[in-house]
Order: structure tokens, then sequence, then C-alpha cells
């Protein structure tokens, strides 16, 4: 006789004290997956699930990096099973992602500086010799 395989998950500790939010997540993201898309782009259709992914995602990450409430095996378990996005964390947890914007004020800003010690340091600025 063939054996039997159950797929019961041991669930660590702390598991349920996220649990009910994360059911409910996962009840809208059911909700916006069955969510009828007529005359929507195909993205605009994505839209909702992509927020509730990232909320999902946003929430395990402050409760483990910035709350400090959940454990690293609990937090492991979360990432193995789907129930948060690996990279988009990774992504979180490089810091403060610079805009196109604030890159190019940046940019604009260092060469100026440059310009002006450039200016500064040549012996003549005006472009009339001394003699």
């Amino acid at each position: 006789m063939p054996k039997i395989k159950t797929s019961r998950v041991v669930y660590p500790e702390g598991w349920e004290l996220i649990e009910p939010t994360i059911r409910e997540l996962d009840a809208k993201m059911r909700e916006a997956e069955n969510d009828p898309h007529d005359g929507k782009r195909k993205c605009e259709a994505l839209w909702p699930i992509f927020r509730i992914s990232h909320q999902r995602s946003r929430y395990i990450y402050d409760l483990y990096y910035k709350r400090k409430e959940i454990s690293k095996e609990l937090y492991e378990f979360c990432l193995d099973q789907g129930y948060a996005d690996r990279n988009l964390i990774a992504k979180w947890k490089k810091g403060r992602v610079m805009s196109a914007f604030a890159a190019f004020g940046a940019y604009r800003h260092v060469t100026t500086i440059l310009q002006l010690h450039v200016s500064a340091g040549s012996p003549s600025t005006s472009g009339r010799s001394k003699s």
C-alpha cells in the first residue's frame, strides 16, 4: 500500500499574531482577482492585485525590520510560503531610493559646485593676462 502524503504545514511560533491580517489580505486578493475588469486595460485590472501584494509584503517587512515583533523563523516562513515578496523586501532594505528628479537635482548641484571650484582655482578667470 502506498504512503499517503499529507501537506500539513507546521506554523512557527507567533503565526497566530499575524494570521488574521494575512487572511484578511488573502481575502482581498481573491476579491481583486475575481473582480470583473470589463472596459479596463489589462494593466489597470492588475493594479489592485499589485497593491494588495505590496501591502502584504510591507506588513511583514514592517513587523520584522521596523517593529521587531516577529522572529526570524516566522519571517523566513512567510517568505518561503509566498506571503511576502523576497525581492521587494530586498529593495526596501537597501534604503532610500532616489527618484529621477532628485537624481537630476543632485547631478546639477554637483556640476555647479565643480564649475565654481574650477573657475575659482584658475589663475585668470577674466580671460585677461597680467603683463
